[in-house]
């Protein structure tokens, strides 16, 4: 008999269509209740993406619940009938609702999945918390101010429920090899961080900051707003980071973020951990004693090893850890997703002030930023 009782709340692609149909690029505003579906494969054997070596990974927040024994999928809450019907005709499931707070007053759910837009989000985790809810998951980006990060982070460690905010590479379990090598010292003391950007949509670096962010210079943001490119981007509207910068923890880590740089670096003092894109898995490099003295060599790197793409496996899997006492706070937790947030907004201060040191906390907790592919 399954543990816990699992909902869903949005049915978009995180929520539910990823595993039924194709990406479109078609828009809508975010207060559209008749929004665009694509063409959907109710009964879809292969999932949206094919995961090397784990063939069939579920993607969206519904086929994540539904794939697990310990999980009852019994009820999904959208504003959308047709989302709502596909939901139904996939998982023969009549608790259904148009509203988010009616189900989570109703069903008394264990776990559930914001896979909302981000207007709103922070409160529907509030109101799960309030409703019982002892674990949550949530699609990225997390949030747009820093105060709606404060409140979901505060309101879910103040009731002990693990968050995680986000399926992205962090989630992998890979990711936790990873910390575990250099917590033994497969590469000596970490000397710094490196990123192509702070990221606070997939910011695989927080993971592996442990004293909080004391600073941040940054240069050479770009206005990205009203300049979308592609089908995803639609007419634009995100001014998240586009510069280059760094930040510094109260310990004196040094994290860098740099176009073009690889998707994360961690070099320490006898070698590097690297994974140089979302495409590649990890490197090892450590240093080693030859007869031509220490060499910085490729050592292997022992399973598991990344794969990707990801789905939402891993952070469910994350958070029903904490749950049961295996883990302290999921991969990407609601609280390294908000520093990588507040880290993101000063570096864009920093860089209209024409890269003047900026120190953190910053004290405006009402800033925020735009994403133009997740209104």
């Amino acid at each position: 008999m399954a543990k816990y009782r699992a909902g869903v709340i949005g049915l978009g692609w995180m929520g539910m269509l990823y595993d039924m149909a194709e990406r479109i690029g078609d828009f809508f505003n975010v207060d559209d209740v008749d929004r665009p579906t694509p063409e959907l494969d109710i009964h879809r054997k292969i999932y949206h993406h094919d995961h090397p070596g784990k063939e069939g990974l579920p993607t969206s927040y519904s086929e994540a619940f539904w794939n697990r024994p310990d999980v009852a999928l019994v009820a999904a809450a959208d504003r959308d009938q047709k989302r709502l019907e596909a939901f139904k005709a996939r998982y023969d499931i009549s608790a259904l609702y148009t509203d988010a707070g009616e189900m989570l007053r109703t069903e008394k759910l264990d776990l559930v999945a914001v896979a909302t837009n981000v207007k709103g989000r922070a409160d529907l985790t509030c109101l799960a918390v309030e409703n019982g809810a002892k674990g949550i998951v949530t699609a990225k980006p997390m949030v747009h101010t820093l105060e709606e990060a404060d409140r979901m982070v505060k309101v879910c460690a103040d009731a002990g429920v693990p968050l995680n905010c986000g399926a992205i590479s962090t989630t992998h379990p890979s990711f936790a090899k990873a910390k575990e090598l250099i917590g033994i010292g497969a590469i000596g003391d970490v000397l710094s961080i490196e990123a192509p950007r702070p990221g606070a949509q997939h910011q695989s670096w927080s993971y592996f900051v442990d004293g909080s962010p004391a600073w941040v210079i940054g240069i050479g943001d770009k206005d990205r707003r009203g300049t979308g490119t592609d089908e995803f981007r639609g007419p634009g509207g995100s001014d998240e980071f586009t510069g280059q910068g760094m930040m510094v923890t109260e310990n004196e880590l040094a994290v860098y973020f740099r176009p073009g740089a690889p998707h994360l670096r961690l070099t320490g003092t006898a070698g590097e951990i690297v994974i140089p894109t979302m495409a590649t898995g990890f490197k090892l490099w450590q240093d080693i004693e030859t007869a031509a003295g220490i060499s910085r060599i490729e050592a292997p790197w022992p399973d598991p090893q990344f794969v990707g793409p990801y789905g939402a496996v891993y952070g469910l899997a994350d958070v029903i850890d904490c749950m049961e006492g295996r883990l302290d706070e999921p991969k990407n937790s609601g609280r390294r997703v908000a520093l990588a947030l507040e880290v993101e907004i000063a570096l864009k201060q920093s860089s209209a002030r024409g890269g003047v040191r900026v120190d953190l906390p910053l004290e405006d907790r009402s800033l925020r930023l735009n994403y133009d592919w997740f209104r």
